[in-house]
């Protein structure tokens, strides 16, 4: 390593700074770029070998590939809201297990091809807990789709009749994890619950589901307008998953006294 700060080497007078400048915006590099000459300072402090300067601009620039490339899979994913696994109120739904969740956030779930079925009353963290979830499969390189029910549903009806139904279907099995939010909330008509089941049960044990129902499966039927259409699905969906009801009040609620009767206005002029 030199020992000097200089743009130009000691020894052939080349512009060393100018060169890396070029060659990092060849590799599209910006992040080796602006770390270069900080870790070179450091390297000549710390007396490191070319091996590990090397490796630290590298790492360096790997770290920010993997950042950039986690906020553009958030980004397409189409999350409603941006929600952490670390901010979820676990002392307000003290039904969960805080273990059952952390174990689920490592995505052993996703290796092994398995599904995520969050259940109960609205408001009670359904979906911030499939979003956090889900967030952590993007920064961990996982493709991720998320839409409510009605959404994939109206997605797959269009397929449907461009008559492309069986490419977005393959195209839809390449995403190793896909949300649908909300089941139960709007009744399916026929048509969109037999695409629906199509849907489901092309990533049988071939990819992961995570959904969230304000219905135990008891009640779906009457969402999906057949007993025997829900049926088949819930196997599929329950066959490998972690099935997990959420109980108490909403979240959006607390600290509101709906039962309160508000009092009388008063009028001054009376």
């Amino acid at each position: 390593m030199t020992t000097t700060n200089s743009k130009k080497s000691a020894g052939t007078g080349r512009d060393v700074t100018s060169e890396i400048a070029f060659l990092t915006r060849a590799l599209k590099a910006p992040s080796l770029r602006e770390a270069a000459g900080r870790l070179a300072e450091r390297a000549r402090a710390e007396e490191w070998s070319h091996e590990e300067y090397l490796a630290a601009c590298l790492q360096r620039e790997v770290a920010a590939r993997d950042s950039h490339g986690a906020e553009g899979r958030i980004r397409a994913a189409r999350f409603p809201a941006r929600k952490s696994l670390e901010n979820f109120d676990f002392d307000h739904q003290r039904s969960l297990k805080r273990e059952t969740i952390a174990h689920l956030g490592t995505l052993d779930f996703i290796a092994g091809k398995e599904n995520v079925i969050f259940l109960g009353p609205p408001g009670t963290g359904k979906t911030h807990l499939a979003t956090g979830i889900a967030i952590r499969a993007c920064q961990a390189g996982h493709r991720v789709a998320f839409a409510t029910a009605a959404q994939w549903v109206a997605r797959l009806l269009d397929a449907h009749n461009a008559g492309k139904l069986s490419d977005e279907l393959t195209r839809l099995g390449r995403y190793p994890l896909i949300v649908v939010d909300e089941v139960g909330y709007i009744p399916f008509e026929p048509e969109a619950a037999n695409l629906f089941f199509q849907f489901i049960s092309g990533r049988y044990e071939r990819a992961s589901v995570i959904v969230t129902s304000n219905k135990p499966f008891g009640r779906w039927g009457a969402v999906f307008g057949d007993d025997n259409v829900a049926a088949a699905m819930i196997d599929r969906l329950v066959h490998h998953a972690e099935v997990i009801s959420l109980r108490g009040d909403s979240f959006r609620m607390r600290g509101r006294d709906l039962g309160r009767v508000p009092p009388a206005e008063t009028n001054n002029n009376d």
